[in-house]
């Protein structure tokens, strides 16, 4: 009888410490999905530079400011990008818009919008893109 008082006095003040252990005061705080982007220009930059077949003489290039829009249940920070690049064979492909779904003030993904995404985007000339690999990052 006292080896089990004894046993479940131990498991009962294990359990005690877990749960001290789990209540800790010092949460880390949670990252805000909906922080602004502000480096959005450089973000969508950078990712232009590694996924465009050929990033260099980009022409016709606009991008809007960032706006808060329903994204599946979730609401996230997105931007609109229009440009015309060339492929491979460095041929231009015609001017497209791409969309740029932000995370915690970060783009988390660039693709190619619908005719619907970006009907409304306030686009403003985007001359970074357009002078992308005129700069030492596509040498």
């Amino acid at each position: 009888m006292r080896s089990t008082a004894f046993a479940s006095a131990c498991l009962l003040s294990a359990s005690w410490l877990c749960l001290a252990a789990c209540s800790s005061s010092s949460k880390e705080p949670l990252e805000n999905a909906n922080q602004f982007p502000a480096n959005y220009k450089d973000e969508v930059l950078n990712t232009l530079t590694t996924t465009l077949e050929d990033p260099t003489n980009v022409r016709g290039a606009y991008i809007a400011d960032p706006v808060l829009r329903a994204a599946g249940k979730e609401e996230r920070y997105v931007v609109c990008v229009r440009f015309d690049a060339r492929n491979a064979n460095k041929h231009y492909t015609g001017s497209k818009d791409r969309i740029g779904y932000f995370y915690a003030g970060h783009l988390n993904q660039l693709v190619d919008a619908d005719n619907e995404q970006c009907r409304n985007a306030a686009y403003k000339p985007f001359p970074e893109l357009e002078r992308l690999c005129q700069a030492k990052k596509c040498a």
